[in-house]
C-alpha cells in the first residue's frame, strides 16, 4: 500500500512531556508533586488530566507520557486509560530532549511512518476546537517533512515568553517557515515584535515525523542519538529496564529547542502555524491569579481547601489545608498554605519564587522540595 495515500492523522500519536519541579509554583509544586499533578485552574481536574483530555479526541487515545518514576503511581491513578506500554519512566531530569525524542524512537521503531506531537503536560487551553484546527493543520505539513511548531498570536508584550519569527508563507498549508526562534526579551523588545506582527509566543508544541526528529538529532548531539537509538532497540522486550538504567545517565542533558528546534530552522526544516486560541502556561502564581481573575476586578480567587476571610483584598489564595485565612487590605497578593510552609508574596514579585527555592537547596533545606 502507498503510505503517501494514507490520512497522516492516522499515524499521528501525541507525547505529553511530564517533568520539571514547577519551582516558581513552591511550595505547592513539590519535587514529590509537581504543577501538573495539581488542580491548578478550578476544572476539578488536574493540568496533566486536562492536557489528556484535550488530546484524546485529536490522537483516538494514541498518547505516550514521559515522566519521573517518583511519579509513576499518582500518574497512573490520574491517567487510567494509559497502558503501560505507552508510559515511559525516566530514572532522573534530562530535559526535554531525552524525553521527547525516546519516546519519539519508541514510537518509530513501533511505527515508522508515526507522526509525532508533543504538548507539555503543564499549559491551559480552553479553545478545544481551535486548538484541534492548529493540530489538524500542522499534522498535514509535517507529513511534507517538516518539524511543525504552534504559535501563538500575542495578545500582548510579554516578556515571559520566547518567540518565533514568521519567514516566507509555505507552499501548502495555512503556516509559515520559520525565520528564528528568539530567547525571551526584555520589556522593550517583546513590545517591538508585537508591533511588529512577524512574531508569535513560542507554545512549546512541536509536530514532526518521528523519523525526522531522529535525523536532525543525530546531526546535531551524534552521542546523544547514539545513546537513544540504542535504547530504543532494547525497548518492548525482557532488557528495557536493565539497560534504562544502563544507559539513561549518559544521556546529555539539552533543551529540544537548542538539540533541534533552532538547528533544524537554520535548514530550513521548521515551519510555523500561527494560532489564536487562549493559551497559559502556568509558570507562577501571578499566572495563575490572571487565570482566574478573568473578567473581574478586585477579586481574590481561591483554589484549594481553604476557610477564607477577606475584606478589601484581591490576588490569589492557593491551599492544601483547611485551616482558617484571613485577609485584610491586601493588593494582588499570592499566598500559598501548605502544611508546612506557607508562601506571602505579589503577583510582581512572582517571579522571585524560584530564588526562594534555590536558596533553600543552598542553606539544606531539601526536605521541603
Amino acid at each position: 500500500m502507498d503510505t503517501n495515500q494514507i490520512d497522516p492523522t492516522e499515524n499521528f500519536f501525541a507525547i505529553i512531556p511530564a517533568g520539571g519541579v514547577g519551582s516558581r509554583l513552591w511550595p505547592l509544586s513539590r519535587a514529590s508533586a509537581p504543577k501538573f499533578l495539581h488542580d491548578l485552574t478550578g476544572s476539578g481536574q488536574t493540568l496533566l488530566q486536562d492536557t489528556w483530555d484535550r488530546l484524546a479526541p485529536i490522537t483516538k487515545n494514541k498518547l505516550m507520557v514521559v515522566t519521573g518514576d517518583v511519579h509513576a503511581r499518582l500518574v497512573a491513578e490520574q491517567l487510567p486509560g494509559l497502558s503501560k506500554e505507552n508510559l515511559i519512566l525516566e530514572p532522573s531530569p534530562k530535559d526535554s530532549t531525552a524525553a521527547i525524542v525516546l519516546a519519539a524512537a519508541v514510537l518509530y521503531k513501533r511505527n515508522p511512518d508515526v507522526i509525532i506531537g508533543s504538548f507539555a503536560a503543564d499549559h491551559v487551553i480552553t479553545d478545544q476546537q481551535k486548538f484541534e484546527a492548529a493540530i489538524s493543520a500542522s499534522i498535514k505539513i509535517a507529513a511534507t517533512n517538516k518539524i511543525v511548531t504552534i504559535g501563538i498570536v500575542p495578545t500582548e508584550a510579554s516578556a515571559a515568553f520566547g518567540y518565533i519569527k514568521k519567514g516566507q508563507a509555505l507552499k501548502q498549508g495555512p503556516g509559515f517557515e520559520v525565520a528564528e526562534f528568539v530567547e525571551k526579551p526584555e520589556m522593550k523588545k517583546a513590545k517591538k515584535f508585537v508591533a511588529n506582527g512577524k512574531y508569535l509566543w513560542n507554545a512549546g508544541m512541536f509536530i514532526a515525523p518521528a523519523k525526522l526528529l531522529l535525523q536532525v538529532l543525530a546531526k546535531t548531539q551524534p552521542q546523544l542519538h547514539a545513546g537513544i537509538m540504542r535504547l530504543a532497540e532494547y525497548w518492548d522486550t525482557d532488557q528495557q529496564e536493565q539497560k534504562l538504567h544502563e544507559i539513561w545517565p549518559e544521556l546529555t542533558r539539552i533543551a529540544i529547542d537548542y538539540a533541534i528546534a533552532e538547528p533544524a530552522a537554520k535548514l530550513g526544516l521548521v515551519a510555523v502555524v500561527p494560532a489564536a486560541f487562549e493559551w497559559h502556561d502556568v509558570g507562577d502564581f501571578a499566572a495563575i491569579a490572571e487565570l482566574q481573575s478573568q473578567g473581574k476586578s478586585n477579586n481574590l480567587a481561591v483554589l484549594g481547601s481553604a476557610r477564607v476571610l477577606s475584606d478589601s483584598s484581591s490576588g490569589i489564595l492557593v491551599s492544601d489545608t483547611n485551616r482558617l485565612v484571613a485577609l485584610i487590605g491586601l493588593e494582588d497578593v499570592i499566598v500559598v498554605d501548605t502544611p508546612d510552609a506557607l508562601l506571602v508574596t505579589t503577583k510582581q514579585h512572582a517571579q522571585k519564587v524560584k530564588a526562594l527555592v534555590e536558596a533553600l537547596k543552598q542553606t539544606g533545606h531539601s526536605d521541603l522540595l
